[in-house]
């Protein structure tokens, strides 16, 4: 008596069809299904300081990509703020440039106050603007170290403190702060650089357990040698010899710190606050 054959599956015993309804298929995500990027800034309002050039353009035009509305400030440098600003609403990015020293309290106030009307609140700030005037410590002037410490560390308390009224009130926000691998190993001829962004790292750890419980996070970036204005003055000689400090032997890009810094404004950071993000090719490893 014959008895009829059952069907054999396939040698692996696996069915790997993707109509939906194998097993490999039900394991495979629908492309309708998946969810947003773990990066997705749509409905969020960012303010980006030093946004015309270097790091903070590039973090202004990631945080755009993200979908984020963007308020980039600069000091004096109309041209290059203008350019930026094209490159953003180019790509369809709801965007404005706020000129102002964040040095200076009152034009922190308006610039915060420019923004906030413009797009009704911010949650991310990102703390970017920074000058160098480096110098041996016997030669450097009183006027050297005021102006760096001023821009760089006294900017970042001043738009913070301005930033954070609102984010108290929305409990909610994200706040990164641009500091350096200077500021954690050190630098000959920058000692007021170093001390800059060394300070800007206690400040952030210190700021981050203050507004911890209201659902702000801060956190810092800590670049290494990046391929921006500064490093393109440097002499071959000078740069050969950095490439030799970096582990993987390679400057970075301003692109590379704006990916970071898009992680921390992002929901995907939501657990991370205090901290300090060193993109620097490894330099800093302990």
């Amino acid at each position: 008596m014959s008895h009829p054959v059952a069907e054999q599956p396939p040698r692996s015993g696996i069915d790997v069809s993707t109509d939906g309804g194998s097993f490999l298929g039900s394991l495979l995500p629908r492309p309708e299904r998946r969810p947003a990027p773990l990066t997705d800034l749509r409905d969020r309002v960012a303010l980006v300081t030093g946004g015309s050039r270097g790091i903070g353009r590039a973090v202004a035009v990631r945080l755009a990509q993200g979908g984020a509305r963007v308020a980039l400030n600069y000091r004096d440098n109309h041209d290059a703020a203008q350019d930026v600003l094209g490159e953003l609403k180019g790509g369809g990015a709801h965007a404005m440039a706020v000129a102002g020293d964040v040095g200076q309290a009152e034009d922190v106030a308006r610039v915060v106050n420019a923004v906030s009307q413009a797009f009704g609140r911010i949650d991310i700030l990102v703390n970017n603007a920074g000058i160098t005037r480096d110098n041996l410590l016997l030669r450097m002037t009183e006027e050297e170290w005021d102006i760096v410490l001023d821009t760089n560390l006294k900017s970042t308390f001043l738009v913070t403190r301005a930033v954070l009224r609102g984010m108290l009130r929305q409990r909610s926000g994200r706040i990164v702060n641009i500091t350096s691998i200077s500021g954690v190993i050190g630098n000959p001829g920058q000692a007021n650089y170093a001390a800059s962004k060394a300070g800007m790292i206690g400040f952030t750890r210190s700021v981050a357990r203050e507004v911890a419980s209201r659902g702000i996070t801060i956190n810092a970036v800590a670049p290494g040698f990046i391929e921006t204005d500064i490093w393109a003055t440097t002499s071959e000689q000078a740069r050969k010899a950095m490439l030799e400090l970096i582990p993987l032997g390679a400057s970075g890009k301003p692109e590379d710190v704006a990916e970071a810094v898009a992680y921390l404004a992002s929901d995907a950071a939501r657990y991370v606050t205090g901290q300090v993000l060193h993109v620097d090719g490894g330099i800093a490893m302990a």
